[in-house]
């Protein structure tokens, strides 16, 4: 340790009760003494409680996600950057990831939607790849309660001006409505990137020697303790921390967006990393870490937009549309005019070294100096596990439906259902046709279908969960959710490839809880590995839950799966409505009927119980093997994935898709008009 490390009094003296209020446990704060060899100066605790929150450090979701399968011949980058890229063919790739701005939005709907729009669409852009398509997953409390609807209006106001605004389609999503999410709704924002091969790049300091260039907006006080925030539960003295929520500025973006892409074409750099949560550290220690080095930030060159910003607030600013990008010495002044054309702050701020550590200078004084590995890599935890009483009460009750006295006036009420009730007063708002790519759009498909302009080759996307299979049983839900994204994929008419998911939990030290983090992320390795659909990357939001006193309310478990896939001709592609009369319908799967777990249970009887259904992989696989077949072959131009409401409601929406109606036999013989 350098002796001339400064005493910052900028916070108070470093204790335990202090290195608390940053979010560090005792327990981490003597960890980080082990590590150092010293206690942490106040910047210093303040980094690593930033780095070591939930948020950033995945403490206790990182020893599970390793089982995950994340390996497979179409993967091209898997977990540890900023997005996942599979190959399409042709030379193309996709990059896609998910991400959470679940707190934010609660707090501040409008700019928390819009800057978890902006901020995915970074990690796109940071991989080399053009930004195509966002999708959306939305999980509110009913909509009787004012609160909802200003929370709904605003995050649905957020995505569009957002993603209108920079010209990137929303293409697709769900709104799911239950009472779980009353006062900690969910927003999960996936986007898809376009790119050559080529254009490939990964978030690497580079080796000693190289540049560290900073690059967008200046830098403020928007967002400090964001990732603090972010690891903690909601209560009613949430509204006190609308500092942590960043602002957006998405034509600031565009601009970020175009110069980093220019870069990239020209070969003028060598990594590029978004500044996300916890800004500038999380940007720099992750990159050092990723290339095995040392970085040396000089604090006084970061370009600021507010007066007498002391270094903590610097390094751990959340400002939205900013950069880091590593270049070459050589290449630095080519890359620094390519930047100010585009009227960007770029300025060099600091240099890769080998000494392994994260230096701060001010006024050329060392202020901060840690280990790079020990900041990006934050103690794990193994809570106890044990699963809800109530969830074995629900799961093993016996369920025994009312007689249909009107099944007529049943499937009117089902279709009025928020959950299924069409989406259009939603995703009307989005531009989902800017660039002119996407085939099939909000609600014609199971999945968003975009096309390749000089390709015959297409791609397609989902993003969903059902939350009331996970809470009734985490891990046979989960593997429901991933058998039912990629049915969604294979109803269009595309091959699964690959999986993003966005695992949203409540707090992860109680035990019923951890219980079904454990559980889900262990159906979701099973449900990837026997479907083939490598998972690449993705974000985990826990904590979600609200604190009334001393009652603790956490959300339904809900592992929200994105999957992508590709189809080999973006013409043979299959849409819900009924195309022409005389067509023949045909269910394929099992003909078996179970109410455990089902909407109608709940929202029409009043009981969320039963065993959800399980997933017979290998018929699974013939199902989706043969739908595809046919829709490749040009056979088959509608198809429709049974879920929520199950085949009265799959029927009802295929004939509202195309105004064309069904006369149905059922398994007993019976006709049905």
């Amino acid at each position: 340790m350098s002796e001339s490390v400064q005493n910052s009094d900028e916070l108070v003296d470093n204790t335990h009760r202090n290195a608390n209020a940053l979010g560090l446990t005792d327990f981490e704060f003597d960890e980080i003494v082990s590590r150092i060899g010293r206690e942490p100066n106040p910047i210093e605790a303040a980094l690593f409680g930033a780095m070591w929150s939930e948020h950033c450090g995945y403490k206790h979701s990182r020893p599970l996600l390793r089982n995950l399968p994340t390996e497979g011949s179409c993967v091209l980058t898997g977990p540890g950057e900023n997005a996942g890229v599979v190959d399409l063919g042709d030379g193309y790739a996709l990059a896609f990831k998910v991400e959470s701005h679940n707190h934010p939005s609660a707090i501040e709907p409008f700019q928390g939607a819009a800057t978890g729009v902006g901020g995915i669409l970074r990690d796109i852009f940071a991989m080399g790849a053009r930004p195509v398509a966002v999708l959306n997953s939305l999980h509110f409390g009913p909509l009787e309660a004012s609160r909802t609807r200003h929370l709904l209006s605003g995050v649905v106001e957020g995505i569009s001006h957002y993603g209108n605004a920079i010209g990137v389609p929303t293409v697709g999503g769900q709104v799911v409505i239950h009472p779980s999410y009353s006062e900690n709704p969910l927003v999960n924002v996936m986007a898809l990137g376009l790119m050559r091969h080529k254009h490939l790049r990964t978030a690497t300091a580079g080796a000693q020697g190289s540049f560290l260039l900073y690059v967008g907006s200046k830098t403020g006080r928007d967002g400090l303790g964001g990732a603090v925030f972010a690891s903690g539960d909601l209560s009613e003295s949430s509204d006190s921390d609308r500092p942590a929520v960043q602002i957006g500025d998405p034509f600031m973006e565009k601009l970020l967006l175009e110069a980093c892409l220019e870069a990239v074409e020209k070969g003028l750099v060598i990594g590029i990393q978004d500044m996300g949560a916890a800004g500038l550290t999380s940007s720099i220690s992750e990159m050092a870490d990723r290339a095995g080095c040392g970085v040396d930030i000089d604090i006084d060159a970061v370009p600021c937009r507010e007066k007498g910003m002391s270094p903590t607030e610097v390094m751990l600013s959340e400002s939205q549309e900013r950069m880091i990008l590593s270049v070459d010495p050589d290449a630095e002044q080519e890359l620094l005019l390519l930047l100010r054309k585009w009227d960007l702050d770029a300025v060099r701020i600091g240099k890769v070294t080998n000494h392994g550590k994260v230096r701060v200078y001010k006024k050329a004084r060392i202020v901060a100096d840690v280990p790079a590995a020990d900041l990006a890599n934050a103690p794990t935890y193994r809570p106890d596990s044990r699963e809800s009483k109530e969830a074995i009460s629900l799961r093993n009750k016996p369920i025994v439906g009312p007689a249909l006295v009107n099944p007529g006036l049943i499937l009117e009420a089902m279709l009025t259902l928020p959950t299924i009730a069409s989406k259009k007063s939603v995703f009307e708002q989005y531009d989902h046709q800017v660039m002119t790519n996407t085939v099939i759009l909000p609600g014609q498909g199971d999945a968003a279908v975009l096309r390749i302009k000089d390709s015959t080759i297409g791609f397609a996307a989902t993003l969903d969960c059902n939350p009331r299979f996970v809470y009734l049983d985490p891990k046979e839900g989960t593997k429901l959710a991933v058998a039912e994204a990629s049915r969604n994929l294979v109803c269009v008419g595309a091959r699964p490839l690959a999986v993003t998911n966005n695992l949203n939990f409540g707090n992860p030290t109680v035990p019923e809880v951890y219980h079904q983090l454990n559980e889900s992320i262990s159906g979701l390795a099973e449900a990837c590995l026997e479907l083939g659909t490598p998972v690449t990357g993705g974000n985990v939001s826990l904590y979600n839950q609200f604190r009334s006193g001393d009652e603790e309310v956490a959300i339904y478990p809900t592992p929200t799966i994105g999957m992508v896939g590709v189809l080999k001709n973006i013409h043979n592609r299959a849409t819900i409505n009924f195309k022409c009369e005389g067509d023949e319908i045909f269910l394929l799967g099992p003909v078996e009927a179970t109410l455990d777990g089902s909407i109608y249970l709940s929202e029409i009887v009043g009981l969320e119980a039963g065993k959800p259904p399980t997933v017979d992989f290998e018929l699974e696989r013939k199902v989706e093997n043969i739908t595809l077949d046919l829709i490749e072959s040009g056979l088959v131009k509608t198809a429709h994935d049974c879920s929520d409401g199950g085949l009265a409601v799959t029927l009802a929406e295929m004939w509202m898709g195309g105004g064309l109606g069904a006369s149905i036999v059922l398994p007993d013989g019976v006709a049905v008009d």
